[in-house]
């Protein structure tokens, strides 16, 4: 009988350690039946240790692109030595300053258990109380009643995703880390209803540039020293759906290839002589401003103008104010569940501090800010003394001197002045302002609005998109 208890780690046959090039720095096992020493094994690759583990359904790949813990992740594999093992894992991120830096797998070995068909889920006690369900056991469960926020701007997100969802031009989803790219980008992909075996994810930032072109579209025998012959990712997702997270970090050239793909429905593989048609729905993610990877040749302006056409922005934490605070609630609600504690809420000094922190890595920093305050404490409300050291700095001392008075006497300066809103949102704030205007002086011509402004149509749209102008604003 397995018990379920997530806190119980004498269950777990043994703990691996993984860093970001997954290289195992860490491996105890309990059982010793695979051979392996445990403690230290020292940058032995993840995947040539386990040669059987594809990329694409391993649960450390998962969690260390996405920074999402997976529970109750059934596996069947192969070791080093050519045993067949079942697994199921408890999968989490290691965090430094917001950055995924590695990943630590806690493994109950299932191999001798007896009905497999059952999955017995050593951790299924997660998830059942609340409606928070942030760390879903599987990808395909995920929909768009998954994203919470009351947050309009979001709200409204999420209904851009429902339509783009239906028809087939491509998605660009963009902002900044930790803001929901992914769980957007599997909502979409589960609202569409594609087979299984033709959804295919990859994080760019987790490829080599010098084999990128070959992973996505393929290789021949012969096109380089050692070189066979290999489908490409896209052929394998070819009448289904194509995510590309951080597409920012694809090679400048491969881009051009990728443009050709949403252009044509063509591509030639690495060495090949001859075309080859795909139609697939291709989803891509970056998390910086669009204009500034352009500026920054990390992003191709004309394939930023073929992926314009459906375009999601998610807003940063900081900038949503209302989700901080119910954000917060339900994470609690869900710690409390996972951990079995009693916390209640969290101190007003915790509250203030939460709404002026700046939340660089969004709403993935606070919910783990949360649940290291939550696993350490006693008490049941968290208070200041409870928050991580690293922003025990960060805290602004209520004593505090007040900066010295702007002068002028604008509506823009008197909300700066009194805390109203930062610089960014004055500049967004200037910025709509303008554009609206102009929009009207030349009776919502995007056009020619563009052309007084400065800047192309496009660059217009995305601005509008950003800044939640109607795009049939004219006054």
């Amino acid at each position: 009988m397995i018990q379920k208890s997530v806190l119980d780690f004498k269950q777990a046959d043994y703990i691996l350690v993984v860093n970001k090039e997954y290289e195992i720095v860490y491996n105890s096992r309990f059982d010793q039946r695979m051979g392996a020493s445990s403690g230290h094994t020292p940058y032995k690759n993840f995947f040539e240790m386990y040669p059987s583990i594809g990329r694409g359904e391993s649960s450390i790949v998962k969690t260390m692109s996405t920074g999402v813990p997976v529970y109750n992740d059934v596996q069947k594999w192969t070791d080093i030595n050519g045993k067949v093992y079942v697994t199921q894992n408890l999968t989490l991120p290691i965090f430094n300053e917001g950055q995924v830096v590695g990943v630590v797998e806690l493994t109950k070995d299932l191999t001798n258990v007896g009905n497999l068909e059952d999955k017995p889920h050593f951790l299924e006690s997660i998830n059942k109380e609340g409606k928070f369900h942030p760390n879903r056991d599987s990808n395909d469960r995920i929909s768009f009643e998954d994203i919470l926020t009351i947050n309009d701007g979001l709200l409204n997100s999420i209904e851009q995703a429902r339509t783009f969802a239906s028809n087939n031009n491509p998605i660009l989803i963009y902002g900044e880390t930790g803001t929901g790219k992914e769980l957007f980008a599997q909502a979409i992909i589960n609202y569409m209803v594609a087979p299984k075996q033709k959804v295919i994810i990859q994080n760019c930032a987790a490829v080599p540039d010098n084999l990128m072109e070959g992973i996505l579209f393929g290789t021949t025998r012969g096109s380089y020293t050692g070189a066979e012959n290999k489908k490409g990712l896209f052929e394998e997702a070819d009448g289904g759906i194509f995510f590309l997270d951080e597409l920012n970090a694809m090679p400048y050239s491969v881009q051009g290839k990728l443009l050709r793909v949403l252009q044509e429905g063509t591509f030639r593989p690495l060495g090949a002589s001859k075309e080859k048609k795909v139609n697939v729905k291709i989803i891509a993610s970056i998390n910086t401003d669009p204009m500034e990877a352009i500026e920054n040749h990390t992003l191709r302006k004309d394939l930023f103008y073929r992926l314009s056409s459906n375009m999601i922005y998610l807003t940063p934490l900081r900038e949503r104010p209302d989700d901080i605070e119910y954000l917060t609630d339900n994470f609690i609600d869900h710690f409390n569940a996972v951990y079995g504690k009693h916390v209640k809420g969290i101190s007003e000094e915790l509250r203030e501090f939460f709404l002026e922190y700046s939340w660089d890595g969004n709403v993935r920093e606070l919910k783990h800010v949360l649940e290291a305050m939550i696993t350490m404490t006693n008490s049941e409300i968290l208070d200041i003394k409870d928050i991580p050291v690293y922003l025990s700095g960060k805290h602004k001392s209520k004593g505090r001197k007040k900066p010295e008075p702007l002068k002028g006497d604008s509506k823009l300066v008197i909300d700066l002045e009194q805390g109203g809103m930062n610089l960014r949102e004055a500049v967004d704030r200037l910025e709509r302002e303008l554009i609206v205007r102009v929009l009207g002086e030349c009776g919502g011509n995007k056009t020619k609005a563009g052309e007084i402004l400065g800047i192309p149509r496009q660059t217009l749209k995305y601005k509008m998109d950003r800044l939640g102008i109607p795009f049939d604003a004219e006054k």
